[in-house]
């Protein structure tokens, strides 16, 4: 999954989509893109990107040989059933094991976990809501899965971050 940036300047919102489409968003700002605050929308922390990087990848010529993926020898502890059902898999253990993770992975893609969305959520608000009215009750009742409470504590801030605060947070509150 793509990582889906937002990008706020002071209280307002600019651009969300993933990192190319907040590239030319702000690329077209041209002198206007400043100050402006970039977040990860699925930590909720403040990232950096090149504003001036090409959308496309340049493609080198391919060395000889296996292609480096980037693969770790780690060890794992399983039970003797588990490695009995692993040896009978006709694609081994180790591809079994990574189609495995691939699949949990996608599987839980979709929807943040409850407490990653409350933690993205309080990662972007204490950057953008730290020192408004309202902030530490905010906090509260998001860590206490309380929307209407959240929502009133909220109530006096720049639309703009209130919304994108409860989106982030809405796993949170649904869960």
């Amino acid at each position: 999954m793509d990582r889906t940036l937002t990008a706020f300047s002071g209280d307002y919102w600019i651009a969300t989509g993933d990192e190319d489409e907040v590239r030319a968003a702000l690329r077209a700002m041209g002198d206007d893109a400043q100050n402006i605050l970039l977040f990860d929308d699925r930590t909720g922390r403040q990232v950096d990107i090149d504003l001036q990087a090409d959308a496309a990848p340049r493609a080198g010529p391919r060395g000889r040989g296996r292609p480096k993926m980037g693969v770790q020898a780690r060890e794992i502890t399983l039970l003797p059933r588990h490695w009995d059902w692993l040896a009978a898999q006709p694609r081994g253990a180790s591809a079994t094991l990574r189609q495995l993770v691939e699949d949990a992975m996608k599987a839980g893609a979709d929807r943040p976990s409850p407490r990653a969305a409350m933690d993205a959520a309080y990662h972007f608000l204490t950057a953008m809501a730290g020192d408004r009215a309202g902030y530490e009750a905010a906090i509260r009742a998001l860590y206490a899965k309380d929307k209407a409470a959240f929502e009133a504590a909220a109530e006096g801030w720049p639309g703009a971050i209130r919304a994108h605060g409860l989106a982030l947070a809405e796993p949170a509150f649904s869960a």
